[in-house]
């Protein structure tokens, strides 16, 4: 990530969901786009800042592990440049492994129209990979990969 963050919070040894309300009081004061970077090495902190986001349109840039133990997450306060596309159709693939996901939202979007859009969860450790090379030699857009809490994205394809 190429921005520097406007406030960096370390709340290591609180537990929840005292980092979840550590970052909302700061991103609240953030102007939308600008990025902040909460440390914690609270178990429950990634569930709860995933959920949260989905919920308050903020989002989860990054997460990087750090030596001591604990996580930072690097959260991004909705309204900025990159907005969530609205989805005609949600295909939810999680616990299918590769090629399984491509193959079903093929056969989604074959049956959808010229710019509809379709929303695919996915925990397949390569779907990111594969959804992108597809995109590039298909019918198909790849607008937005979103990181969801444990291992899952969310893709938002759009139908040429």
């Amino acid at each position: 990530m190429s921005e520097k963050p406007a406030v960096t919070i370390d709340l290591c040894g609180m537990p929840c969901p005292a980092p979840l309300l550590g970052a909302k009081k700061i991103i609240d004061d953030l102007q939308a786009g600008q990025t902040m970077v909460l440390v914690s090495d609270c178990p429950g902190t990634e569930d709860d800042l995933y959920a949260w986001c989905k919920f308050t349109g903020n989002q989860v840039v990054t997460t990087a592990k750090q030596g001591s133990g604990a996580t930072a997450y690097t959260l991004k306060k909705a309204g900025g440049a990159q907005t969530t596309p609205i989805a005609h159709v949600t295909l939810d693939m999680r616990g299918v492994s590769c090629p399984g996901p491509i193959l079903e939202a093929k056969k989604l979007l074959d049956g959808m129209k010229a710019g509809e859009v379709l929303q695919m969860v996915s925990d397949c450790p390569g779907a990111a990979a594969d959804i992108e090379a597809w995109s590039r030699n298909a019918a198909v857009e790849l607008l937005a990969t979103l990181a969801m809490a444990r291992g899952a994205h969310e893709f938002y394809l759009r139908k040429k």
